[in-house]
């Protein structure tokens, strides 16, 4: 391509289009329609530019235009309550469906890591005293030691807020990073999972395994759940960087990014839900099998909510990505 002549000729359909945009008054509809097909070549000649005949200057007017055509064309739109029940019954459950091939056996082996971290532990003195030095151990593992006044060691509001900041953290690092191949995301599943078998090994060498896990699955069994579907979708969004299939790289990214994103507000509200119920059951004066029962109930109504709503919106076509009308706009590739 000779890019002086192409912008010889094409210049003026730019100039022309910039001319509309500029306009305060309302658009005529003849000057409406122009607009719109104005914005359509000026697309076109951006891919072909990009292509054939990168130059940085030109690009970088032309995406600024084309960008400003698109925001005039499609107008602005509004997130309505709508879009927010659209979201939690359809969208937000389908992608978490979607992902669960990834999730679930994240889940079973990770699982299964924490508990023989937890048997090595329990098991092997000589583990134990590398981890801390006795009369520390003593401190954690005793009846009322510090990991039973730990979920009570602030008033019940400020820990749930506090828990539920950390675990959105946690979530979002999984999903995000995950375009890193994944590889961050294995070591935040691996030191949650560490954190958790070595409270396990502790406490059932010294006898109170029972206690333990009275005190972890009220709020634990929705709060891993939540972030076993981050990690499992994180390290399938770097397994699209590997694999995209038959969609371009950059456009799988895209789509699966958009999900991710989503997911994240996702999963922010599940571990709100698991932050209320370590600040407000956890350490509460309810038996251990009311507490645990509460946590049970929570898990069973989430998978729930995710196998029926999300099952039925993936079979009606829903990817847990953001409405067409709501994607950044695509232009045509040239040959």
């Amino acid at each position: 391509m000779d890019l002086d002549v192409f912008v010889s000729a094409h210049r003026a359909e730019w100039d022309r289009l910039d001319d509309l945009l500029r306009r305060k008054r309302r658009l005529t509809g003849a000057e409406a329609d122009e607009l719109v097909t104005l914005y359509q070549r000026t697309a076109t000649h951006l891919s072909m530019i990009r292509s054939s005949a990168p130059d940085p200057g030109l690009i970088g007017r032309l995406t600024t235009l084309v960008a400003r055509a698109r925001s005039t064309v499609t107008g602005t739109r509004r997130a309505s309550w709508r879009d927010v029940s659209g979201f939690l019954l359809e969208g937000f459950p389908a992608a978490v469906y979607r992902a669960r091939h990834w999730w679930v056996p994240t889940a079973l082996v990770s699982t299964a890591l924490a508990a023989v971290l937890g048997w090595w532990i329990g098991t092997h003195p000589e583990v134990q005293a590398a981890i801390a030095a006795p009369e520390e151990l003593r401190r954690l593992t005793r009846p009322g030691g510090e990991y039973e006044t730990y979920y009570s060691s602030h008033p019940a509001a400020a820990f749930a807020a506090q828990v539920w900041t950390n675990n959105a953290q946690a979530a979002a690092m999984c999903l995000v990073l995950g375009v890193f191949l994944g590889l961050p995301v294995l070591w935040i599943l691996f030191q949650n999972m560490l954190n958790l078998g070595v409270g396990i090994g502790l406490m059932s060498s010294a006898g109170r395994l029972d206690t333990f896990l009275g005190l972890v699955l009220p709020h634990g069994l929705l709060e891993l759940t939540a972030v076993f579907v981050a990690a499992g979708t994180g390290m399938r969004l770097g397994w699209t960087v590997i694999d995209p299939g038959p969609r371009s790289r950059g456009t799988a990214l895209a789509d699966e990014g958009r999900a991710a994103v989503g997911m994240a507000l996702g999963l922010a509200l599940v571990l709100l839900v698991s932050g209320a119920i370590e600040g407000f059951v956890t350490p509460s004066s309810l038996p251990t099998w009311a507490r645990i029962g509460i946590g049970v109930v929570a898990e069973l109504a989430f998978l729930t909510y995710v196998h029926v709503l999300g099952g039925r919106a993936v079979r009606a076509g829903a990817t847990g990505d953001v409405a067409t009308e709501g994607r950044s706009a695509t232009v045509p590739t040239a040959a």
